[in-house]
């Protein structure tokens, strides 16, 4: 019976995992079990208070603030695929990057920072959340560049994302 179990336990693991554009691919994400030094949790409650806002604090050390919980579809695991509009801001207000109107963003959670990883499933299709994630669970210390080697995210930045989830599946 044990093995009947585990046979089963794994094929629903392995096969719940499979990515709908190839079959034969199984999904490789793995689950972070990253949380932010203290330093920097210090560092994103800082700027909260500073700034009046008040959200809650989840275990890996991001903060958050649910705007609308939405009701439909959700995340079942990093493998599921999200449409989403977003926009991206350093805690100096200047926005990095953004969804254009009318021009989602989709892609699987598994493949973003480990701050939206654990932070979009909070909410359902149709949900909005503000997400405020330090620097370990975003894009770390090392500068990111564009094409032309300019600087567009200074390491240890704090990000801000304002997200609105369109569509969840998988």
């Amino acid at each position: 019976m044990k093995k009947i179990f585990w046979a089963l336990l794994f094929s629903v693991v392995l096969f719940g995992c499979l990515k709908d554009k190839n079959p034969d691919q199984v999904c490789s994400y793995n689950d972070s079990q990253t949380i932010a030094p203290d330093s920097q949790q210090q560092k994103v409650k800082a700027y909260l208070d500073l700034n009046g806002i008040n959200a809650q604090k989840h275990s890996s050390g991001f903060y958050y603030v649910i705007h609308s919980p939405g009701s439909g579809a959700f995340v079942t695991n990093l493998c599921s695929n999200i449409t989403v509009n977003y926009k991206g801001k350093f805690t100096s207000g200047v926005i990095f990057d953004s969804t254009v109107t009318n021009n989602p963003a989709s892609f699987a959670l598994g493949g973003v920072i480990v701050g939206w990883q654990k932070g979009i499933p909070l909410v359902n299709k149709g949900g909005s959340i503000t997400l405020f994630i330090p620097p370990s669970l975003a894009y770390g210390q090392n500068d990111i560049k564009d094409n032309q080697g300019n600087v567009i995210i200074p390491g240890n930045s704090i990000m801000i994302f304002d997200v609105e989830v369109l569509d969840i599946s998988g």
